[in-house]
């Protein structure tokens, strides 16, 4: 009944609220599932590209094959064959009349991108050529008057010297005493020799230079020592790859202190990325080689280390001695993918209270894969994925502009990282954690169990149990802005490993994967800080020897300075 009365019954008004709210529930609930269809259109287009790209490049490979063993060999064309042509061709470029397009307007061509030629960096050393007259074109060829200068125009080129090897030879002059050696006193000639400093490999052929260029060149250049070998024989120099081997790792023992401040830093870290990667080690005792670890250890922005360690197994004794009594105090995090060794180490079994922190990039993996078997639930799935993934840009973008009306002097590194925790922190309870629960429900419901189509054995349906398995861990991030959505940055660490073992195929032996694992971690945190791996390990193993153990900090890569006057001649 439709009443006048300003005052309605109190029934009405709980009414109107109940509705209200269904009608404020439901229009979330499509806003969300546009979201949803629009990420999943997305997800589909993506797909649509990489099928047509595949089909051309497997279209391209047939018809070179075809041509190959059925075509002519030769790729002329036959001049008669442009007869069948000519109109289209004239069509496609008509005659245009000089006149018509000398009155024609000038259409203003639009700038092009282009790569450009960058600067120069002006810490180069610079060669200055120049280029003068000759005597006899100074005159003015009219009156004969003497021109003088008036300006210039200087161009610059990259020049390249070759590397260049030299010997320095250390001469310790000796001093000894007439009077004494004259009088014959009885303490001696009073004879003493200067010192000289202490050297990376004491009595060794190498000098700090060359040890720096043999590490640098193995494991950041990926060069195997036998091509190290023939390098040095251009030069006229005969060292053989079983002696650099020694020298790299008598480098990696003077350097193993830096090595262990590094690891302490990185166990200092409220979150801790973790991954492994197969590496082959020979074996006198065997036939073949055996199969040996690379681990990686990425400390948080407050400790920004990179640590590698070696074992010669995939055992979980690996993580959990360097993982041992990690957290004892407070709570911390470890982001790693789902290997069953780091089980102990979330049950405490190490001493600390460690929080599994699962990646999104692998769940999201077993999606993708198994595209090919069930193309509709895949991208349904991924598409999910992206929505979570939409939302760390998000916050990345809003932390930018956060960093943008921030006083210049006020944005360090750190508070960058914090602008970045709040911003993610605060999107992802609002926006990926109901997002989180949607992707559950439907994962739930598309199982065989629960009346869905997926199979267990089915890979879409192994990928769906794999994301329930982990879904706890999976959630974890959106708990704290400091964690990432994904492990993808201790993937990206072990790419040096992955294309290092193409070149060098092997580890000599266990104590080779150590020295490997000393040697990754200081080049892995230099190029981390952007600090120069030649420079920065020709000063340290010039130094480190005659360095007091409690000075030793101000070597790490994060704190290193090159002292001054020196060069990386």
């Amino acid at each position: 009944m439709i009443t006048d009365d300003p005052n309605p019954p109190a029934a009405t008004l709980e009414q109107l609220q109940r509705e209200n709210e269904r009608l404020r529930t439901s229009l979330q609930e499509s806003s969300q599932q546009a979201e949803l269809l629009r990420a999943e259109r997305v997800e589909l287009l993506e797909q649509i590209k990489r099928k047509d790209r595949e089909l051309e490049s497997v279209q391209h490979q047939l018809q070179a094959l075809l041509r190959r063993y059925y075509g002519r060999s030769s790729e002329k064309m036959d001049p008669n064959q442009r007869l069948l042509f000519e109109d289209l061709i004239d069509q496609a470029i008509p005659e245009i009349p000089a006149e018509d397009n000398a009155d024609a307007p000038a259409v203003p061509k639009r700038p092009g991108k282009g790569h450009g030629r960058r600067r120069l960096p002006s810490n180069l050393p610079r060669e200055k050529v120049i280029h003068d007259l000759p005597e006899d074109q100074k005159s003015c060829p009219r009156c004969g008057t003497l021109r003088h200068i008036i300006g210039k125009e200087t161009h610059e080129q990259l020049d390249y010297i070759p590397a260049k090897v030299k010997v320095i030879e250390h001469i310790r002059l000796t001093y000894g005493c007439p009077h004494c050696e004259k009088k014959a006193s009885p303490d001696g000639p009073q004879i003493v020799t200067a010192s000289k400093p202490l050297q990376p490999i004491e009595k060794g052929l190498a000098a700090p230079g060359l040890l720096s260029y043999i590490i640098v060149s193995k494991y950041a250049d990926h060069l195997p020592m036998h091509r190290l070998e023939r390098i040095l024989q251009r030069h006229g120099i005969e060292i053989a790859r079983s002696t650099m081997c020694d020298w790299a790792a008598q480098c990696a023992k003077l350097l193993r202190p830096l090595y262990d401040l590094m690891v302490d830093e990185v166990r200092a870290s409220k979150v801790i990325h973790t991954d492994d990667t197969p590496v082959k080690v020979q074996d006198r005792s065997r036939t073949q080689t055996r199969t040996g670890r690379f681990w990686v250890y990425l400390g948080d922005p407050t400790h920004p280390y990179t640590v590698f360690a070696y074992t010669p197994s995939r055992s979980r004794d690996g993580p959990m001695a360097f993982l041992r009594d990690w957290g004892k105090g407070e709570r911390v995090f470890l982001q790693a993918d789902a290997f069953g060794g780091y089980d102990g180490i979330y049950a405490g079994e190490a001493g600390g209270r460690v929080t599994e922190v699962a990646c999104w990039a692998h769940a999201r993996r077993k999606f993708y894969d198994a595209k090919n078997s069930d193309p509709v639930t895949s991208a349904q799935a991924l598409a999910y994925v992206r929505l979570l993934y939409d939302v760390e840009t998000q916050a990345k973008k809003e932390a930018k502009q956060a960093a943008k009306r921030t006083p210049a002097n006020e944005v360090s590194n750190q508070r960058a990282h914090e602008l970045l925790a709040d911003h993610r922190l605060r999107l992802r309870q609002e926006q990926a954690v109901p997002q989180l629960g949607q992707f559950r429900a439907w994962l739930e419901s598309q199982q065989a169990e629960r009346g869905g189509p997926l199979l267990p054995k089915s890979p879409m349906g192994q990928a769906a149990q794999y994301a329930l398995n982990q879904w706890e861990a999976l959630c974890v991030y959106t708990t704290d802005g400091r964690l990432a959505i994904d492990n993808n940055a201790s993937e990206n660490a072990l790419r040096r490993v992955a294309v290092g073992r193409k070149n060098w195929l092997f580890a000599g032996s266990d104590n080779g994967g150590r020295t490997a694992a000393t040697l990754f971690s200081l080049i892995a945190t230099c190029q981390r800080h952007r600090v120069e791996p030649m420079a920065y390990l020709r000063d340290v193993l010039t130094r480190i020897a005659a360095m007091p153990i409690n000075e030793l900090s101000g070597l790490l890569p994060d704190r290193w300075s090159r002292p001054a006057g020196t060069t990386t001649d």
